[in-house]
């Protein structure tokens, strides 16, 4: 997949001496859904200023299908569309009035099919003529998007762009991103709700002060990521595990009642059937066997603490 954003060694740091990011390298491929994860103030907001212009880099480059976001701004931004944050909007115009607006910051021409069919793909065309002001937080969150699709973006960024939104509206939006990316657009999201990476993205980026120290593509990272374990439900309780399973690390549940196996992929499927055979030899009988595997938060929060 050829790549359409390549970032190299870009630092950013502040007159106060912070450095928000530190020699960040990041190649972003064409047509495809990124989401970068990370706890507050780990630098995916500024990360993301960087790549679209907003902000000036301290050091390091970043190329946008092309063109140098530093010495070819224009044509680089114009490629881009970016969903803020923050609601801001004008709050006395209309949403069809603020959402032509923004096309014609970029120098595109009217086009008042395209515009019709943004608001109509984002369930706002009856709310056209409304003012901002009347709208809900979720509505003015959709007109945000509308806004940034308004100039026929290559690629579109979406910062924590289901914050503060209901149910229904995150699963439209994640119906909305998926249509995006079948069009061509490449899609580059920041969120705090994991179960969000882990049903739209391609690949998983997790950046942490100002570093990015794991990226992945999803199924890669939970092949190699997610611990699975093994759950066997007894038949009698047990007051404490023999001396003679010690070599599986095994754990136990409170009551005595399961007995807990962790691994990590599916090769150590010899050593399941030896514990197995243990347990027979043993005499430990049980009636119900069960697998769980780590979901994309729990590896996410390993990799946080293990960088602390």
């Amino acid at each position: 997949m050829p790549n359409i954003i390549s970032v190299a060694n870009l630092s950013k740091h502040y007159a106060s001496g912070h450095q928000a990011l530190k020699h960040v390298n990041l190649d972003i491929g064409r047509g495809e859904i990124l989401a970068l994860l990370g706890p507050n103030g780990a630098g995916k907001t500024t990360l993301i200023s960087c790549i679209c212009g907003i902000l000036n880099l301290s050091g390091g480059t970043v190329i946008v299908d092309g063109h140098d976001i530093g010495n070819d701004f224009r044509a680089a931004r114009s490629l881009i569309g970016l969903v803020p944050q923050e609601l801001t909007t004008d709050t006395f115009e209309t949403v069809w009035a603020t959402v032509s607006f923004s096309r014609g910051l970029f120098g595109k021409p009217p086009n008042p099919a395209h515009i019709e069919k943004v608001l109509k793909d984002l369930s706002l065309w009856d709310k056209k003529d409304n003012k901002l002001i009347t709208l809900s937080g979720g509505m003015k969150r959709r007109v945000l998007i509308a806004k940034a699709l308004s100039h026929e973006p290559k690629i579109l960024f979406l910062d924590e762009p289901t914050a503060g939104v209901d149910v229904n509206l995150r699963h439209d939006m994640w119906q909305l991103v998926r249509s995006l990316r079948d069009s061509g657009v490449t899609i580059i999201l920041t969120t705090h709700y994991i179960d969000e990476a882990e049903e739209m993205a391609d690949r998983i980026g997790v950046i942490n002060k100002g570093e990015i120290i794991l990226i992945e593509d999803k199924s890669e990272l939970m092949r190699k990521l997610g611990k699975k374990r093994l759950i066997l439900q007894l038949e009698q309780p047990l007051t404490n595990i023999p001396p003679e399973l010690a070599a599986y690390n095994l754990s136990s549940s409170s009551d005595g009642s399961q007995l807990i196996y962790a691994y990590e992929n599916d090769g150590e499927r010899f050593t399941i059937i030896s514990l197995l055979n243990a347990l027979s030899e043993g005499g430990i009988a049980f009636k119900d066997i069960q697998t769980t595997q780590s979901s994309l938060e729990s590896i996410f929060v390993n990799l946080i603490k293990d960088e602390q």
